[in-house]
């Protein structure tokens, strides 16, 4: 990975040198545009609209128009605001963790100790940990003041920065000012179809299929040309059973509960038979040693009662 900011997490007189890392990375597979007759690339080119030339990016200012007038603003400009300047991820307040809406997380980051010493670090790591609490900070980063998350993840303090206030929408939905009643019967089998899905979340566990199958279509593709046979690659889908409307909501749960035990009970691997105990050589050795029981044999009868029997 590579560090795309340095700076310091400060807060009251602490400072905590750090470097930052992009924490998350795009797995897609890279796809250009070409023209569908011959195949060639598409390409876009910055063309200025007075002199026609193609301007190359390192001379491309910004400008913001408010309808009457233009204001062009340089790189030089940018980098003269304050905060720009600013190197500091400053810590505004801590609250406690739960209170952060998980609609508000936008980009997270790695921070990693940038000093002879990381006993800050840990410092504020161990006290997130053990308050429980996420530190909301304040900083700059590519031209933009920023709201942040400063927490905890397994070693590591990860910064998310988060989305302003004003850009998270208010959901208004008409449909959902009516009034519905939910009977009993129907939250208890609405609750019952949640709990046979209930698991513990693993994320490796969940593949992108949608790359996987785009893989395998350019693979073939290589191979094949363009005389492959997309159904004899992928082989025949099966329809998806299609939600539609639901006519009865209880009839709906009851069923969907029942095929999801019977796919869970179709998964489970039969029990292994047990084979038979083999008896350990020390036993083997033991048994061998120990002498066998002698058969009891009758004893004979002296002659004398034998002769009063008689």
């Amino acid at each position: 990975m590579r560090a795309i900011w340095k700076g310091a997490v400060t807060f009251g007189l602490v400072n905590v040198p750090v470097k930052v890392y992009a924490a998350t990375e795009d797995h897609d597979l890279a796809l250009h545009q070409v023209h569908d007759e011959d195949g060639g690339r598409i390409r876009y080119q910055r063309r200025c609209e007075i002199c026609g030339k193609v301007v190359d990016y390192a001379h491309i200012d910004k400008a913001y128009d408010d309808g009457e007038r233009t204001v062009v603003l340089t790189g030089d400009d940018l980098a003269s605001l304050p905060e720009e300047k600013s190197r500091e991820i400053d810590v505004v307040e801590f609250v406690p963790s739960d209170q952060i809406d998980p609609i508000m997380l936008d980009r997270s980051y790695f921070l990693e100790p940038d000093s002879s010493s990381a006993k800050s670090y840990v410092l504020l790591r161990r006290t997130l940990e053990q308050t429980d609490r996420t530190a909301i900070v304040h900083f700059a980063l590519r031209q933009k003041t920023r709201l942040g998350a400063l927490r905890v993840h397994g070693d590591v303090l990860m910064l998310q920065s988060l989305l302003w206030s004003d850009e998270v929408r208010e959901a208004t939905f008409p449909a959902l000012d009516e009034r519905v009643r939910i009977t009993a019967k129907e939250l208890e089998m609405s609750s019952a179809l949640v709990d046979s899905f209930a698991s513990d979340f693993s994320p490796e566990d969940f593949t992108d299929d949608y790359q996987e199958q785009l893989r395998t279509l350019i693979d073939a593709k290589l191979e094949q040309g363009e005389a492959l046979d997309t159904d004899v690659t992928f082989g025949e889908q099966p329809e998806k059973e299609s939600g539609g409307e639901v006519i009865d909501l209880m009839e709906a749960l009851r069923r969907s509960v029942e095929r999801n035990a019977a796919k869970k009970t179709s998964t489970k691997k039969p029990a292994a038979k047990k084979s038979p105990a083999k008896k350990s050589p020390a036993t083997k050795k033991q048994a061998a040693s120990t002498p066998t029981a002698k058969k009891s044999v009758p004893k004979k009868e002296p002659a004398t009662e034998k002769k009063r029997r008689a």
